[in-house]
């Protein structure tokens, strides 16, 4: 059977982690340019200050995108980059930007998909609480409303929110990323119910103003498990625990899907977080769980081994590993879809899924990474499995369209197929990035090969 005709087939990128310019034509600061500057928070104190300058440069790299077939393109827009102080006035020269690069790619011939939100979080808002201020949510769909009138003529496809265990999780519990701080669990509650409600405005606003057509989701991302075997008993383990939130909290799936998906936060909540956990009123839950047309997730691998959490078979000494140290666990392509279209019963979109290798550029002017070949065929072999039996898989963009600013990691971890030599701003598109171009026209089967 394999995956559809309309199967979407592209890759994706944030804006802060390859547009640079980040104090130019009337941008506003984030979070990230903020704290990213304080020694300590990322390797060598490195910033998104220049990254890829994909600001200037997006013709050119859209042209590339081309190059190596790409049917759709996932993109963030800067927050601060419209509304510099996240509220209240627009930018203009940021919103022709983002008009110039839509109507690019489209002359491409390549479909836009925007994320409103990919973890920069304005510092001008941060300063007023953040996710903390109750009136975060309206924030939020305020930015919402801009970016719909001004984009929603063109671009059908949108995600609400990249991810918001790293945002929470990353961000105000493990204190690694920006702003690299530490709550209380109250305290992440309330922020997490705001986000929530942020993605819920953000949603109701698309459906009510878009000019076309809007086909909307939330991209969250989660722990996956994997059976050992195909006994009932044991997949009814790995199911269970890829949909338990007592390993990791804010970075459970069930924590952030449950309400946006099932209109609820799962029972275990209440069980874990005692008196911390809120009671939201029906009119929270109702505007958290607008109707979504799909569900989009992130996928990398699956889960450390933890004994009291997943099977040792997936992180011995020796495994597979990428540079990020994530486990190279291709199965997770089809358990991870199956498990969570069981749960929430809508099509699949993977929002993202890649590699990152050591790439250099070789002494006949090529990047040869038959590495990052082998890991898309071997995750896509999987999602096509998932697809054979019935599961509604509606696409997979590859993680990243080109090399990028890898958040507190810094430049040093290379997940794209396009490599950019981050001194003079080459680019050159990796072996791999012409394999993707053959996968694509194959749809899927050259996986097999």
């Amino acid at each position: 059977m394999g995956f559809s005709k309309d199967f979407i087939w592209g890759g994706a990128s944030a804006a802060y982690q390859v547009e640079g310019a980040y104090n130019e034509d009337g941008k506003g600061m984030n979070i990230w340019d903020v704290y990213s500057r304080v020694p300590g928070h990322v390797k060598y104190t490195e910033t998104g200050d220049v990254a890829c300058d994909h600001y200037h440069r997006y013709k050119e790299d859209i042209a590339l995108f081309k190059e190596i077939g790409l049917k759709y393109y996932r993109f963030s827009i800067s927050w601060t980059r419209v509304m510099p102080d996240g509220i209240g006035k627009i930018n203009e020269k940021g919103i022709q930007f983002y008009s110039n690069l839509i109507d690019e790619l489209l002359k491409a011939g390549i479909e836009p998909m925007v994320t409103i939100h990919h973890w920069d979080y304005p510092y001008e808002l941060y300063k007023k609480g953040g996710w903390m201020n109750d009136e975060s949510p309206k924030w939020f769909e305020e930015y919402t409303k801009v970016l719909v009138d001004a984009f929603s003529d063109r671009v059908k496809y949108w995600i609400t929110i990249n991810e918001p265990q790293c945002i929470i999780g990353c961000g105000y519990w493990g204190g690694h990323h920006a702003p690299f701080q530490k709550y209380s669990n109250r305290e992440l509650i309330l922020m997490s119910h705001n986000l929530l409600l942020a993605h819920g405005r953000a949603v109701k606003c698309l459906r009510e103003h878009a000019k076309i057509n809007p086909i909307v989701s939330f991209a969250p991302t989660g722990p996956s498990f994997v059976p050992e075997d195909n006994k009932p008993e044991t997949i009814e383990e790995a199911r269970r625990k890829t949909m338990n939130m007592s390993h990791g909290l804010y970075f459970s799936n069930t924590w952030w899907s449950d309400p946006v998906y099932l209109g609820k936060y799962p029972d275990e909540a209440y069980e874990i977080f005692g008196e911390d956990m809120i009671t939201p009123s029906k009119e929270d839950m109702e505007l958290i769980s607008q109707p979504l047309d799909y569900y989009a997730t992130n996928i990398y691998y699956s889960e450390k081994s933890r004994p009291q959490y997943t099977y040792e078979t997936n992180a011995y000494q020796g495994a597979p590993r990428t540079t990020m140290n994530w486990r190279v666990t291709e199965e997770v392509m089809y358990w991870s879809p199956k498990f969570l279209y069981e749960r929430y019963g809508l099509p699949i979109l993977i929002s993202e899924n890649g590699i990152a290798s050591m790439d250099w550029v070789d002494r006949h002017g090529k990047v040869c990474d038959p590495n990052r070949e082998d890991y898309i065929a071997r995750y896509v072999s999987h999602l096509m499995k998932a697809a054979d039996e019935g599961i509604p898989i509606m696409g997979y963009l590859y993680w990243s369209v080109m090399d990028n600013y890898e958040w507190s990691e810094g430049y040093d971890k290379r997940f794209g197929l396009i490599y950019v030599d981050y001194l003079t701003q080459k680019r050159t598109i990796k072996e791999s990035g012409y394999w993707y171009k053959k996968l694509i026209e194959s749809n899927g089967e050259l996986a097999y090969e």
